[in-house]
């Protein structure tokens, strides 16, 4: 062939396709989608590949998701369900959407987001530290109320006297005698986004975004046990083995270990 077309043999080579690496290439694509709970592209896998040694172009992932259906939950669009009256109090915006905070627990956030189970709307609320974007607090309810928002302070570890800000949009959950004491409790200070600016608790809105679309999104849970059982499981996973981009690729547990 080579005389036909008047070239040299030198510029010629031939290299056999290792076809195995390929195919435990592809088993490991798969595997990183199935274990990130079918939410990570091609650039979280990207990094995962990395970690265990394969430097692959986004494309060339992209071509193997392709090929076996994997599909990321972020690609779907999802129903929104508006936000009731919101809480006419004045109060401050202290945060002042200075979301880089250098010291653990110096503020926390949080915000509600809707569930299905069996046909109706529950509620999961969480509250966030911003130093590592780690769910500290969580809890289900079938009532958006302050009860939910107390429940979920209830479950936070750490304590509560470290906690400076505490920081939310204007929700009437939010507004309640029993919040209030525990604030004042603690000595924590009280912040609020302005009204109608969710870019004032971005932070909050962003980890509600990522739960609806990883967790709650397309899901009908049996029961509200299931709810809980599942939720646990998922706030697990979110803090100590998701990648998080604005952690650079770190899990919120891991950013704490290496900050520390």
């Amino acid at each position: 062939m080579c005389k036909v077309l008047k070239i040299s043999r030198s510029l010629v080579y031939y290299k056999r396709k290792n076809k195995r690496k390929d195919k435990e290439l592809e088993n490991h694509i798969i595997r990183i989608f199935k274990e990130s709970k079918n939410n990570y592209g091609s650039r979280k896998i990207k990094i995962e590949l990395e970690k265990i040694g394969y430097q692959v172009s986004l494309r060339r992932i992209r071509k193997y998701m392709d090929l076996n259906g994997l599909v990321s939950n972020y690609t779907v669009k999802q129903f929104k369900v508006h936000k009731a009256t919101c809480n006419e109090d004045k109060v401050e915006n202290k945060l002042n959407r200075e979301f880089n905070r250098e010291e653990k627990l110096d503020v926390v956030v949080s915000d509600l987001t809707y569930v299905n189970v069996k046909g109706k709307w529950n509620y999961i609320c969480v509250i966030i530290d911003l130093y590592n974007r780690e769910i500290i607090g969580y809890a289900a309810g079938k009532h958006k109320t302050a009860d939910l928002v107390y429940k979920a302070f209830s479950k936070i570890k750490c304590d509560l006297r470290k906690i400076n800000i505490f920081h939310t949009d204007r929700g009437n959950e939010f507004k309640n005698k029993i919040i209030d004491e525990v604030l004042q409790t603690f000595k924590i200070e009280r912040s609020l986004s302005k009204k109608g600016c969710p870019y004032d608790n971005a932070v909050a809105e962003a980890t509600y975004k990522i739960i609806k679309t990883e967790f709650a999104f397309n899901r009908i849970f049996e029961s509200f046990e299931e709810l809980e059982t599942e939720l646990f499981d998922y706030i697990n996973w979110y803090n100590n083995i998701r990648i998080h981009s604005s952690l650079n690729y770190l899990t919120p547990i891991e950013y704490k270990k290496v900050s520390l």
